[in-house]
């Protein structure tokens, strides 16, 4: 590929401008698909557009950047372009933030699961008791993920808990069944979607990202101790409740 050369008497600080072949090769989008992204107005309002002529113009190298950042919005986060369009418009900088902190996020998340070391389902069924055909469903529902090598660490804390409930009577001739582990989950949800919003929207792009992944990693264990407290605040308060309307 020929290096992109710079316009005669342009002292851009952005750097030497490219032709839309160029543009095309680099950023790995066809022509006809940058020229609808300049339509649209995902690559700003076009004022960077050098047009020497009515069929020759010269492009910023950002837009490569910028262009990498919508198809990874497109396929990896399923965006359609319009949301795309007003999230690039309003702060474009913020949202490239958003994705690497996201990203890392996920990578040490991953990391972290698969250095931690598994429990097979034999250790989990003779340790706890849990008869495999409960911790069957509850594979099924998806409240609990084992691979081939069994269990993860959130895996065996869900486990322990079923364990600990049905040792103290919550058990199926009682009326209660693992899909009882679906109400939580379908409570958590909002409330996770919620957080990983407010984190995400406070943490990127002000503080480094480094930073960004203590903070995460440091806030896990006091928030698990904190839902723990307020449920217990909440189920106290609701049985109060109860008693008196029964009353």
């Amino acid at each position: 590929m020929s290096a992109a050369a710079p316009l005669a008497g342009d002292s851009s600080p952005r750097g030497e401008l490219m032709k839309m072949s160029e543009l095309a090769e680099r950023s790995g989008v066809s022509p006809g698909t940058i020229r609808y992204y300049l339509r649209e107005g995902l690559l700003g309002e076009g004022e960077d557009v050098v047009r020497t002529s009515r069929n020759m113009a010269y492009y910023p190298p950002e837009y490569v950047e910028r262009i990498a950042l919508i198809k990874r919005l497109q396929e990896e986060r399923f965006m359609p372009l319009r949301v795309i369009r007003s999230a690039l418009r309003e702060d474009p900088e913020r949202v490239s933030a958003l994705i690497e902190l996201e990203d890392r996020i996920l990578e040490r998340a991953l990391i972290t699961v698969e250095d931690v070391s598994r429990v097979s389902r034999k250790v989990v069924h003779e340790r706890y008791g849990v008869p495999r055909n409960v911790l069957a469903r509850l594979a099924d529902l998806g409240v609990l993920t084992p691979n081939k090598r069994g269990y993860d660490g959130d895996d065996v804390k869900i486990i322990e808990a079923i364990a600990s409930f049905r040792a103290g009577g919550y058990d199926e001739a009682l009326g209660f069944t693992v899909y009882d582990t679906l109400r939580y989950r379908k409570a958590l949800e909002p409330l996770v979607e919620e957080e990983v919003r407010a984190l995400l929207e406070r943490l990127a792009g002000e503080v480094e990202v480094e930073r960004a992944m203590e903070i995460v990693a440091a806030g896990a264990e006091p928030l698990r101790e904190l839902i723990g407290a307020m449920h217990s605040k909440l189920l106290l308060a609701a049985l109060r409740r109860h008693r008196a309307g029964g009353d």
